[in-house]
């Protein structure tokens, strides 16, 4: 169940109705709410203060898959003309495969794939690891408040901003439906 205090960190987001919590996303994505020693670990690991947004939503949810799972681009992608898709957002944790410290976290898609270490990796894409969705602190620093950006393996490594926060990325989430071709 969402705390009070995540609807009011997230206003305007139905944080209710927010996750798909199929059989697949609990067993890949969604672990226990993250402890604070395990988060402060992971910060420490990853080099990078995670925004506190993210924190927020991640001791009430630790992971999952979005209900809406389309993101607007402000350019064509590999993915679309106008948007991306989220497969899944990762938790706080290393138990999990697809969790920040996981098996398939953020440090494995720059040691293994080559992406650009620009921040840390913490929501993919269905295209099996062709795109990524990543908090970016290139402006910000370590300690600030990172852009969301999209990053295409098959373009090169090409960056494009999504959103200026994490907060702004939830809030752009939108339905299948609301786009032609399939997210």
């Amino acid at each position: 169940m969402f705390h009070e205090s995540v609807q009011h960190a997230y206003p305007g987001l139905a944080v209710a109705s927010f996750w798909d919590d199929s059989e697949y996303a609990l067993d890949t994505y969604v672990d226990a709410p993250p402890s604070d020693a395990l988060i402060a670990s992971v910060q420490a690991e990853l080099g990078f203060r995670l925004p506190t947004s993210y924190l927020t939503l991640m001791r009430s949810h630790n992971g999952g898959i979005p209900r809406d799972p389309c993101c607007p681009a402000p350019s064509r992608t590999t993915w679309a003309q106008d948007h991306v898709a989220v497969d899944g957002i990762m938790g706080i944790g290393r138990k999990k495969r697809y969790s920040l410290a996981g098996e398939a976290g953020s440090r494995f898609w720059i040691e293994e794939w080559a992406y650009p270490p620009i921040g840390v990796y913490f929501a993919t894409c269905p295209s099996a690891g062709h795109d990524m969705i990543a908090f970016d602190y290139r402006d910000c620093g370590p300690d600030g408040e990172p852009q969301v950006v999209h990053v295409d393996q098959e373009w090169d490594y090409q960056v494009t901003v999504l959103a200026p926060d994490f907060v702004s990325f939830l809030l752009v989430l939108r339905p299948e439906s609301e786009y032609d071709d399939e997210c």
